[in-house]
C-alpha cells in the first residue's frame, strides 16, 4: 500500500494553502462504551419485505462492506393482509410478518434486532383507531392510551416477543412508543411524561423478561430527544430500574442539545443511550446527497458519540438519501436498486471501526461542535477518539477547502497504524486504505488532514515499549508466589494502574499494560 505521506503529498498539491496544524490530545479517560450502528427495516422502497432481503444482506454482519449490527422494527397495531399462518407456522391478528425476512438475516449476522410501537392496537386508544387521529378522515381526536387498558399494553408486547419468536427471531429490545409527543396522522400515540411514567412504574413487570430472556425495555423515543420524557423516568426509582435503553430521535434538536442533556442521568444510572431515528437531509429532492451534505452526515455520527450514544440507528435502510438504492430513475443514475450509496460508506467509517470501542476524552485548539459559538453540524473540523482491544482510533472530519496537517498526542505508545480516507462520493475517493509510517514507537504522531474529508486512523498499542523481559517463576522458597503489582520504578501497587505496570504472579514477572 502507498505510504500516509503520498496522500499528504497529494493533498497539499491540490490546494493553494497549507493551514495551521491542528493539534488533539488523547487522555486516559472512558466516556461510553460503543454498542453499535444500524437501521430501519421500514416501509416504503422497503416492500415487499419477504422477497427482498437484500438491503440487509449488503449492509449487516462483520464481513459486510459496511458493518452495521443494529436493526429496528416496528410493533405494528395493523390487522395483518394476506398472510396467514400456513406461511409462517403461527397465526397473529397483526401485520408483523413483514419484518421477519431481514430479521433473521441481521440475527444469523450476530446483530441486534428491536421493535418500536408506533401506536397500541385502536382498541387500547381513547380515539379507537390506530392512527394519532391529526386529520380531518380521523377526527382530530388525540390517540391515547386509554387508562383501563394500561394493563393490556406489555403482554399485547409479550404477543409479539411469542410471534417473532416462533418466527425463529429472539427479538432484543422493544420500545415503549415511538415519538410519544408528536400528534400525527398515521399510526401514532401521545403520551406526557408522565403518563410514560405511570405506564413503565406500574405495569412494565408485565413485559415476560422469563420467557424471553435477556429481552431489554427502552424508553418512548421522542421528537427531538426531549430530555423531560427521559429525565422522569430516571428519577423515579420503580420506573428507573425497567428501563435499560434511553432512546430518542433528533429532529430539530442535534445531538449536542437535547440528547446530551438526557445522557445526564441516563449515564448515572448506568443506562445506554441510543440514538433510534434520523434521516439527515431526506429532504434534498430529486437528487442524491453531495459530498458535502454527506460529510454533515459524518459530523452528525460524530457528534452523536460527543453526545454519550451508544448505538445510533438512522432511518430507511433503503432510500435516496440512504443506504441503498431504490432504483428511481428521478433520483439519478447513482440510484441504482440493490446498490450501496455513498452514504452507506460513510457509516461504515464509524461502524466498521467504532462499535465495540469506548470513547475517549480528549482536547484541541480548534472548537469542536457545541463549543461556545460554534454551530452544530457546521463545525469545519471535528474529532473523536476511541480505545478497542489493542487499537486507538481517531475519527476526524475536515469540511474546508484547504489540506491540513493532525497532530495526535497518544495516551500511550503506538507502534504502527492506517489511514482510512473518504474525500467524495466516487467509488475511487472513498474509504481508501494506506499505511501510516512509524519507523519506531511513539506517542505522537502527524498525519495528513486532506481538504473536504472523513478520516479513519487506527494505531496498534505497543505493549512491549519499555523492553522489559525478566522472567521469574517462583519466590526463594520455591514456592508458587501470589499475584502482585509494581509499578515501573519497583514500588509496591495494590492494582494495576493506567498504562505501564508490572505484575509478579504463578506465571513470572511481564510488563502489562492497562489498556487506558
Amino acid at each position: 500500500m502507498k505510504r500516509l505521506l503520498a496522500i499528504m503529498s497529494a493533498a497539499c498539491l491540490a490546494t493553494a494553502v497549507q493551514a495551521a496544524t491542528i493539534t488533539i490530545t488523547i487522555s486516559n479517560t472512558r466516556q461510553q462504551t460503543i454498542t453499535g450502528f444500524g437501521a430501519a427495516c421500514f416501509d416504503g422502497a422497503m416492500r415487499p419485505y419477504a422477497e427482498d432481503k437484500l438491503p440487509a444482506q449488503l449492509l449487516f454482519g462483520k464481513n459486510s462492506p459496511i458493518g452495521l449490527n443494529i436493526m429496528r422494527a416496528e410493533v405494528s397495531p395493523n390487522h395483518k393482509g394476506n398472510i396467514t399462518a400456513a406461511d409462517i407456522g403461527w397465526d397473529t391478528p397483526y401485520d408483523w410478518y413483514g419484518f421477519v425476512p431481514c430479521a433473521k438475516v441481521v440475527k444469523n449476522r450476530g446483530g441486534i434486532v428491536f421493535a418500536t410501537p408506533w401506536s397500541p392496537p385502536g382498541d387500547f386508544k381513547t380515539n379507537g383507531i390506530s392512527g394519532g387521529g391529526n386529520s380531518d378522515d380521523q377526527g382530530h381526536q388525540r390517540g391515547e392510551l386509554r387508562a383501563d387498558c394500561y394493563e393490556k399494553f406489555f403482554p399485547w408486547i409479550n404477543t409479539y416477543l411469542k410471534y417473532m419468536k416462533n418466527c425463529g427471531v429472539a427479538v432484543d429490545a422493544v420500545s415503549v412508543q415511538n415519538e410519544p409527543d408528536w400528534w400525527v396522522n398515521y399510526s401514532g400515540c401521545l403520551y406526557t411524561p408522565e403518563q410514560q411514567v405511570n405506564l413503565v412504574k406500574n405495569y412494565a413487570h408485565m413485559l415476560d423478561r422469563k420467557t424471553f430472556p435477556g429481552v431489554r425495555l427502552i424508553s418512548a423515543e421522542p421528537l427531538g430527544f426531549d430530555p423531560k420524557y427521559s429525565d422522569a423516568l430516571m428519577n423515579d426509582e420503580v420506573a428507573r430500574k425497567q428501563i435499560d435503553i434511553v432512546a430518542g430521535h433528533i429532529y430539530g434538536h442535534p445531538a449536542l442539545g437535547n440528547m446530551k442533556k438526557a445522557a445526564v442521568l441516563a449515564e448515572k444510572y448506568g443506562k445506554e443511550i441510543w440514538m433510534t431515528e434520523h434521516s439527515s437531509t431526506d429532504k434534498i429532492g430529486n437528487r442524491l446527497p453531495n459530498w458535502h451534505e454527506q460529510l454533515l452526515f459524518a459530523e452528525e455520527l460524530n457528534e452523536c458519540m460527543l453526545a454519550g450514544c451508544t448505538g445510533y440507528i438512522y432511518w430507511y435502510m433503503r432510500a435516496h438519501w440512504g443506504f441503498v438504492g431504490t432504483g428511481e430513475e428521478k433520483y439519478g443514475s447513482g440510484n441504482t436498486k440493490n446498490t450501496l450509496l455513498p452514504r452507506a460508506y460513510v457509516m461504515s467509517h464509524f461502524s466498521k471501526n467504532v462499535t465495540g470501542s469506548t470513547r475517549l476524552a480528549l482536547t484541541s485548539n480548534v472548537k469542536q461542535a457545541g463549543d461556545s459559538g460554534m454551530p452544530v453540524t457546521e463545525t469545519p473540523f471535528e474529532v473523536s477518539a476511541y480505545v478497542k482491544g489493542d487499537s486507538i482510533i481517531v475519527m476526524a472530519i475536515d469540511t474546508t477547502k484547504t489540506a491540513h496537517s493532525l497532530k495526535i498526542k497518544l495516551p500511550c505508545m503506538v507502534k504502527s497504524g492506517t489511514h482510512l480516507l473518504s474525500t467524495g462520493n466516487e467509488p475511487e475517493n472513498r474509504c481508501q486504505l494506506t499505511d501510516v509510517d512509524i519507523p519506531a514507537p511513539v506517542n505522537e504522531i502527524v498525519v495528513p488532514l486532506p481538504a473536504r474529508s472523513l478520516n479513519t486512523y487506527v494505531f496498534m498499542i505497543d505493549h512491549d515499549a519499555t523492553g522489559i523481559t525478566t522472567v521469574e517463576q517462583q519466590d526463594k522458597r520455591g514456592l508458587t508466589a501470589p499475584t502482585t503489582y509494581y509499578d515501573l520504578h519497583g514500588r509496591h501497587l495494590e492494582q494495576p494502574v493506567r498504562g505501564f505496570y508490572i505484575e509478579k504472579g504463578p506465571d513470572g514477572i511481564k510488563k502489562r499494560y492497562n489498556s487506558l
